[in-house]
């Protein structure tokens, strides 16, 4: 059998933004394939009627929105005179036709969903300063780009979060509701100019949205509102004390998913309440969560919970799996579909409509009926790029620590003999409220090909088991470590073909940061790669985008300033014990986990002569492993395998 190789990656094509026509008939969505020699990405329209896959716009890069009717969808495409500040939407009639320029919207449009008739309800991008530059005539626009063209080398920041990551310098931008009035071309910006728009649905003819104005600092909590096609505004819950996360409608009852924070932190669990007299009314708490988080580097996660027949529909991670819950007017849910894999998203019509992925090859289009029964795969984009080569399978381990009962899993190298021994590869997932599943992994199949046992666990803090179980604030780098070398151990002894002297380990994000904590509580391991990690808790909560909550409430902290705790959890405080060989992988433009936590540990490793390398990546952000471009993606998997072949010879 052919070997999983790294230039794979840019081979996968993948299927993203279900969406089914108004009338349940039609399926359309997107396709992304890469494209190594522009080092970048292309998206396509592709649609599903009558049994018959078809493909809807070739070379036009068209990002899907919406539908108008049951024959015409909205999209968005870049021209080749695109002027800045402009969205330039298009529609296709699905029956044939060439794509249509429908109108050049004047601002960065961020969706769009359909309130009535030609009414639009459309997130976009505003500065707080210039709000109305939407508005303004071609001459003032010009003007505007202009000088921020000629201010290009200064950034000024006043407020926190100054950056994001994906989007760079945020400073004085809001994410504004506008309503687009297609028929008249007319576009009307109905939130005021410091607003932060957070989640948006539409029902009976009017939007519904969560967000809040504000300066200097985001807080973390929303205000829910109303607005009617004209634009008119209502408050219906203006207090400042819950993060809410969705609005929906069972049998004209209003329901939000939302969270006062205080039991569990920042990460806790929305629970369903219901919005009555300008109060949210606490129903019933969610054992799991409700979206996907189970990690993977060949599918995207973008699916949303929706509303069909009085039923609300929605992801959940449950344990170290997807499944598609669906959940009546008392809150009692069914589970509509539940198989080991990932679910990246899905849509109702005549059929149910999945975007799934099991442990065999990366993401396909499914169908089944709308009680999930009778599944059948309809996209076959990936069968190609896997044929003939080994893909092994995940084998189960379960295991004692700390006084839970865990589970991770194992995958056999190529052409495994058990009379050989091999090197080995601990990978950990980041969040830490994440899970691995079983669920192609691009990068563990690589491993697996060239020759590693790899092998990774859900340690507590982990998703899917619940809000107790995920918790593990004040606990970074204790109970998780001690399950990480407790899985370590475990197989280890289930499999002494594993080389104890050439076992490598990595890790992104938390799981960066726990590369860090591992690096310098033990040197057990031959080598590291610490990959878009933490390790400084006091710089991080005072630098990353969402710092100055996060990094305080997971390790305990009373505040930012509370620097004794921070420390207490910081890998860097332990630095002078670490003896490991360790490569670093970071982005320039990673705002989530920023470039100086990795530059700390490196050079603190360099100071004591031990052996480490750092390769940054210009342009990049936090998702490098996942959504970076092509030649990136290759070449940070080309370092992290390099560096451990290097260190298992």
């Amino acid at each position: 059998m052919k070997n999983i190789e790294i230039e794979d990656i840019a081979e996968y094509r993948i299927p993203q933004k279900l969406l089914y026509s108004p009338d349940g008939k039609v399926l359309v969505f997107e396709l992304e394939s890469s494209d190594k020699e522009k080092n970048e990405y292309h998206t396509d329209l592709w649609m599903y009627r009558n049994n018959q896959l078809s493909q809807l716009t070739a070379t036009l890069d068209a990002h899907l929105l919406c539908f108008m009717d049951n024959s015409h969808v909205l999209f968005l495409r870049k021209k080749k005179d695109q002027k800045q500040g402009i969205s330039s939407l298009f529609c296709i009639d699905i029956n044939g036709g060439e794509a249509l320029s429908v109108m050049d919207v004047p601002f960065v449009m961020n969706g769009m969903k359909k309130v009535r008739d030609d009414v639009y309800a459309c997130p976009g991008t505003i500065d707080v300063n210039e709000p109305d530059l939407y508005c303004r005539d071609d001459k003032t626009r010009e003007e505007y780009f202009k000088v921020q063209k000629d201010n290009e080398d200064y950034q000024v920041m006043d407020e926190v979060p100054f950056w994001f990551n994906g989007l760079h310098y945020i400073n004085k931008t809001r994410t504004a509701l506008f309503l687009l009035h297609l028929k008249e071309k007319k576009v009307q910006r109905v939130t005021s100019p410091e607003f932060d728009l957070n989640t948006l649905e539409v029902h009976d003819g009017k939007v519904y949205f969560t967000g809040t104005a504000w300066k200097n600092t985001k807080p973390q909590t929303d205000q829910m509102y109303v607005c009617d096609a004209e634009g008119k505004i209502k408050v219906l819950y203006g207090q400042d004390d819950y993060s809410i996360t969705k609005i929906f409608f069972l049998k004209k009852q209003m329901y939000v998913l939302a969270t006062d924070m205080k039991e569990y932190g920042c990460n806790e669990t929305a629970a369903f309440h219901a919005c009555m007299d300008g109060k949210l009314v606490f129903l019933k708490k969610p054992e799991v969560s409700l979206y996907n988080s189970v990690i993977g580097d060949t599918l995207d996660l973008s699916s949303a919970g929706i509303v069909v027949n009085d039923l609300y529909m929605t992801l959940a991670t449950v344990d170290d799996h997807t499944e598609l819950f669906s959940f009546d007017g008392k809150l009692n849910h069914e589970v509509l579909w539940k198989k080991q894999g990932s679910i990246g998203g899905f849509a109702f019509g005549e059929k149910l409509a999945l975007i799934y992925q099991d442990w065999r090859q990366p993401a396909e289009v499914y169908v089944c009926d709308t009680d999930g029964s009778h599944p059948k795969r309809i996209t076959h984009f990936n069968d190609e790029a896997v044929r003939d080569c080994y893909v092994a399978k995940p084998l189960k381990i379960s295991y004692a620590s700390a006084g839970e009962r865990l589970h991770g899993w194992v995958l056999l190298p190529k052409d495994f003999d058990e009379t050989k021994k091999y090197p080995a590869v601990l990978d950990v997932h980041g969040g830490p409220r994440a899970v691995y599943g079983e669920t192609f992994f691009h990068e563990m199949q690589v491993w697996a090909s060239k020759g590693f046992f790899v092998f990774f666990t859900n340690i507590r803090g982990s998703d899917g088991r619940g809000d107790a179980f995920a918790d593990i604030r004040d606990q970074y780098g204790y109970v998780d470590y001690q399950n990480l070398m407790d899985f370590t151990d475990a197989v280890l002894k289930k499999y002494p073909q594993i080389d104890e002297t050439k076992v490598c380990e990595t890790g992104g994000s938390y799981g960066g940061f726990m590369t860090n904590w591992i690096i310098t509580h033990t040197d057990r391991f031959c080598c590291a790669a610490s990959q878009r990690s933490i390790s400084n808790w006091i710089s991080f909560s005072l630098i990353s985008d969402i710092g100055p909550v996060f990094g305080p409430d997971q390790c305990g902290a009373s505040s930012p300033f509370d620097t004794e705790k921070l420390w207490e959890h910081s890998p860097l405080k332990y630095v002078q014990n670490a003896k490991t060989p360790t490569l670093f992988i970071h982005s320039e433009q990673d705002h989530r986990c920023p470039l100086e936590q990795g530059i700390q540990m490196m050079q603190a490793l360099n100071v004591q002569g031990v052996e480490t390398r750092m390769c940054m990546f210009k342009g990049e952000n936090h998702e490098l492993s996942r959504s970076g471009k092509p030649l990136h993606r290759i070449r940070r998997l080309n370092e992290i395998t390099q560096w451990f072949e290097k260190h298992t010879r």
